[in-house]
């Protein structure tokens, strides 16, 4: 509880970049060219893999779910960046900050586990090419497709239910475009140890070990490939996983400098821009990646593509 002196805070208040309120219309401009893309282009991702019976195989299944966590993540963000660049900051309330956590912490974790899934298929397809369609059957593919939704849903409420008990009685300012982690335990008045506990061992289990785990695969597959006789065959396989190599970079790449180098080592301006590059740069890309290195997206592209104009032009 809060002193006597002192008043517990319900809403608080979102900088934003008021820094920049001179480039704040090129920014809302930024921001919203972005997020359309975005919306866009993963958009465009489900569609295909869900009207395509082609692509009804485990590796663009796993994308699909890729680009629907890319989306919840961008869209529970974006919005409010919008808001907070035009208006130089806004209110949300203490209720709302901890729902735009939650589901960004759903997003986040889901990430990294649907990428370890993917590396896991690309190390059966190419480790044991053979076997592959036997061991990644149907079954295997719903439970692969549906976990790391589940995992992130059920754990992540346990660290929720203990930032709900933080009490907030200082500051009522966030120096940031939304309600990450540090933000909300700077602002706390009393002991945050126990929610950095919590906050650290789920960081350990949905995103240190699938790191892990995806390093241990790209080993296996980078030995298999070595191991090809020919040229073309280790190409051809290469190729195979290259996209999904890239995205892997794309989502750790950032998470690792944020680590690396942590809020109290940085400014506010720092720790922004690196929240934009994982929040904005990497669901922008993901689609990117995979559209312009995967043939199959590009013939299933040209049949919707065909399919709509003949719709549309009798």
């Amino acid at each position: 509880m809060c002193g006597p002196n002192q008043t517990a805070f319900h809403e608080f208040i979102l900088l934003g970049f008021h820094d920049f309120h001179h480039i704040k219309v090129l920014l809302f401009c930024l921001f919203f060219v972005v997020y359309v893309l975005i919306v866009v282009e993963n958009f465009f991702i489900i569609t295909l893999v869900s009207t395509c019976h082609h692509l009804h195989v485990p590796m663009y299944i796993f994308l699909r779910n890729l680009a629907l966590a890319d989306l919840l993540l961008t869209s529970n963000i974006t919005p409010k960046l919008l808001q907070v660049t035009w208006l130089e900051g806004t209110t949300i309330s203490k209720t709302s900050c901890f729902i735009q956590y939650y589901f960004h912490c759903i997003a986040t974790y889901t990430q990294s586990l649907i990428l370890t899934t993917m590396a896991f298929d690309r190390y059966l397809a190419i480790c044991h090419p053979l076997r592959y369609t036997a061991l990644m059957n149907q079954k295997l593919c719903f439970h692969l497709s549906f976990w790391p939704w589940a995992i992130g849903i059920f754990l992540i409420p346990s660290e929720m239910v203990l930032i709900g008990q933080l009490e907030f009685c200082n500051v009522d300012i966030i120096d940031h475009f939304f309600c990450d982690f540090s933000p909300i335990l700077e602002m706390a008045s009393f002991d945050t140890s126990q929610v950095i506990f919590e906050d650290f061992v789920l960081s350990i289990l949905l995103a240190f070990s699938p790191f892990i785990l995806v390093i241990i695969s790209y080993i296996c597959i980078f030995i298999a490939i070595i191991k090809i006789a020919s040229n073309e065959g280790r190409r051809k396989a290469f190729s195979t996983c290259s996209s999904h190599l890239a995205a892997v970079c794309t989502y750790y790449g950032p998470l690792i400098a944020i680590y690396m180098f942590p809020v109290g080592g940085n400014t506010p301006y720092e720790n922004k821009l690196k929240s934009l590059l994982y929040t904005a740069f990497t669901p922008l890309i993901n689609p990117v990646l995979y559209s312009m290195r995967n043939q199959e997206i590009k013939k299933a592209s040209k049949i919707l593509f065909c399919k709509s104009r003949a719709k549309i032009i009798p």
